[in-house]
């Protein structure tokens, strides 16, 4: 009898164990996180599960062209998956043609899939505080990103990670490029 309660104690301390341990994890280094859409096309495809850094940003800043999640800020439990495109600071301008300029110059970028047709709200300069990113999505045409009102500049408090490897399908497993 004393030997089966000792082993029941030792049991639930293992799974409490690798309960709060887990939590850990989610809560500060890493989350799964699934692509709903096709905004990031070709980088991120619909259904593509990624694995979020949560950790790397507590100890720099986000980059530009690093692919970020952050949340929606009208729709609990909605998150975006975007790239950043304009750094805090910066103007962002967008023309008729497509063509992105920061601070006056063209972005010599190669993420967008097509040439955009609608510059949204950064049709006139967008000029963001030293604490706001602008972001697009790969797929110009199909993404609501800081174009959109709705979405607008992100905070870099609202940031929760660098989207870091793709987990599923498991063809495609592997590091997310970036830059």
């Amino acid at each position: 009898m004393k030997n089966a309660v000792k082993e029941l104690l030792s049991t639930a301390l293992y799974i409490l164990v690798v309960l709060g341990v887990t939590y850990l994890v989610i809560t500060f280094v890493g989350q799964r996180t699934q692509v709903s859409g096709s905004s990031m096309e070709p980088t991120l495809c619909d259904n593509d599960n990624l694995i979020v850094d949560k950790i790397s940003y507590r100890f720099r800043e986000p980059e530009r062209f690093d692919i970020i999640v952050f949340p929606f800020r009208y729709e609990e439990k909605t998150y975006y998956i975007k790239r950043i495109i304009g750094m805090p600071g910066e103007t962002v301008y967008i023309d008729d043609a497509g063509n992105i300029y920061i601070d006056g110059k063209v972005l010599q970028e190669n993420y967008g899939r097509e040439v955009m047709l609608s510059p949204g709200r950064a049709g006139e300069t967008v000029s963001l505080a030293e604490d706001e990113y602008f972001v697009l999505g790969d797929n110009r045409n199909n993404s609501s990103d800081s174009r959109d009102p709705s979405v607008g500049n992100i905070h870099r408090s609202e940031i929760i990670g660098k989207a870091w490897v793709r987990i599923w399908p498991l063809s495609q497993f592997g590091l997310l490029r970036h830059q």
